[in-house]
Formats: C-alpha cells, structure tokens, sequence
C-alpha cells in the first residue's frame, strides 16, 4: 500500500530548473512558468543540472528532449537520493519500450515522448505547480511489457497523470485508434471506480491491471467500494433519444457531478468487451487489436 501522502513545504518563491530543449520548449516552459510567480534556473544538460541540486533545492525540475529516456530515468533515480520529494517531469525525443513504466515506478511527475503537444506540456507544468501532494498517488506494484500492476490513489489529478502516461505509451505494436480506444475508455471506468467506490477520497486506492496479449489489450480496475451505480447505466442506457440521455448528463452536472452511466455506456462503445463483477465494483474492458484480415469473398 503507498505510503501516506507527504505534502511539500511551502515556499515564499518556487524554483524551477528547466534543462535545455531548444529554443521553443524553452520560451514555453519559461512563460508559463514566469506567469505564475516562478523563479527559473537554466541548465545545459543533466550533469549540469545534478551540480546545481547539489546546492539549491528546486521544486520542479524538467528535463531537456535532447536525452534519451533512460538517462533521464537514471537522473531522476539519482535527483530522487537526496530530494525525494521533487517534482520532475521528463522531456524525450527518443522513446523506448519500458521507459514511461520505468518513469513511474520511480516517481517522475509526468512523462512526454516527442511529438510534443505545447499545451499539453504546459497544463501539465501548471497540475505540477499547483499539485500540493502528489508523489505517493501511483504505485507500480509489478511490471513487464506484457503485464503491469498498479495502486492509484482516488482522486482526479492522479486519475489525470496516470492517463496521461497512458497517452505517452506509443506501442507500435498496436494501432493509434485503437489506442486511443482503450486509454479513453480505462479513463471513464477508473473515474467512474474513484468516484462510486471510492469516493475520490484520497486515502482510498484503486487496483489497476493492464495486460497486452499477442491480439488484445486487457484492462481490469477494481475499486474499494460498492462500484459504480448500475441503476446509473440502466438509466442512461434506456434513454429513448440523444436529448433524454443528454438531459441526464446536464442534471448530474447541475449537481456537481461527473456524467455517470453516460460515460460508462460510451466505454463500452470504444471497447470489444466491457465484463463486470456481480458487485460492479470490479470492471475488465478489453479490446481486439491486429485482428486477422478477413479473406475475400
């Protein structure tokens, strides 16, 4: 189980050390930053940047595309010996298979593999900013390429970092759109476990299970509670038009809430298979990837 969420102190002023990605990475991270109060400290490369932490404790680190994701792993492992509490989020123009598991296991923010999309990057400076306590959210309990057990901590912005992870997995093994499938469709189930089993209460945590088959990818989230609402996708299921289902979303967001069976029924829509537990608290989707190419007639 992770340990209890440690929450860093609080500073007058938050520095920042961004390692060399060019020139247009650089001004971006340095406006976003520089536009909500952040002191900034530049760097050449990853021997650089250990020398000045050796000396100054920064709250955010981000390191250069021009490294390999291995030796930003093996900076972080050695960033992480003396400031286990930093947040680092790794920049990657060459990405290899093992490197975003790796990146979690030990304790990166967030993981980007090139192409990059700037905003994409900058929300995720800002959740890092604004994150208060954060590096106990994920835990990879065991991992292969072909296999990965993890905790996730059931609150919105690990849900939000965890996908994003997701989304930075380019197995070229398995087409774009049917990984987007997948990764959209886990989103919605692990939502919808952190929210009914959970509570988003982030002493609570989610089990989650990934498996990738010669032709599926299988996903299996269980949550600690009763589950998602069952009554919630019968409801949204029996909608006899596009208004009456929509009417229902904009009921459940009027009250604060997230879009319930709607956003199960849309699951199972980008899924081949969504098989639940007689409880609903535990859920496997999976999805058929490089299926046999029908013969002609």
């Amino acid at each position: 189980m992770p340990s209890p969420c440690i929450a860093p102190s609080v500073a007058a002023t938050q520095v920042a050390l961004i390692i060399d990605s060019g020139p247009e990475l650089n001004t971006l991270l340095t406006r976003v930053l520089s536009k909500d109060g952040w002191t900034i400290e530049h760097a050449a490369d990853n021997d650089a940047a250990l020398e000045l932490a050796k000396n100054e404790a920064f709250d955010l680190i981000i390191t250069g595309r021009k490294t390999r994701g291995p030796e930003d792993v093996e900076f972080l492992r050695k960033i992480r010996g003396s400031r286990p509490h930093v947040r680092l989020i790794i920049l990657t123009d060459q990405w290899t298979p093992g490197d975003v598991l790796t990146a979690m296991r030990e304790g990166a923010f967030s993981y980007f593999s090139a192409p990059f999309d700037p905003q994409v990057i900058a929300d995720s400076v800002r959740r890092a900013m604004e994150e208060p306590c954060w590096d106990d959210g994920i835990e990879v309990l065991s991992a292969t390429l072909q296999w990965v057990s993890l905790m996730a901590r059931c609150d919105i912005e690990t849900a939000n970092r965890l996908v994003l992870f997701l989304q930075n997995v380019h197995d070229p093994t398995i087409d774009e759109a049917d990984r987007a499938d997948v990764i959209a469709a886990f989103r919605e189930i692990l939502l919808n476990a952190m929210e009914h089993g959970g509570h988003f209460d982030p002493s609570h945590h989610v089990e989650i299970c990934f498996l990738k088959a010669r032709r599926a990818v299988i996903c299996r989230v269980k949550d600690p509670g009763q589950g998602f609402s069952q009554e919630e996708l019968r409801h949204a299921a029996s909608a006899r038009t596009p208004e009456d289902l929509f009417s229902h979303v904009a009921v459940r967001e009027e009250q604060g809430m997230r879009p319930g069976g709607f956003g199960m029924l849309m699951a199972r829509n980008l899924v081949d298979e969504l098989i639940y537990s007689e409880q609903g608290n535990d859920v496997v989707l999976v999805k058929y990837i490089n299926k046999p190419a029908k013969s002609a007639a």
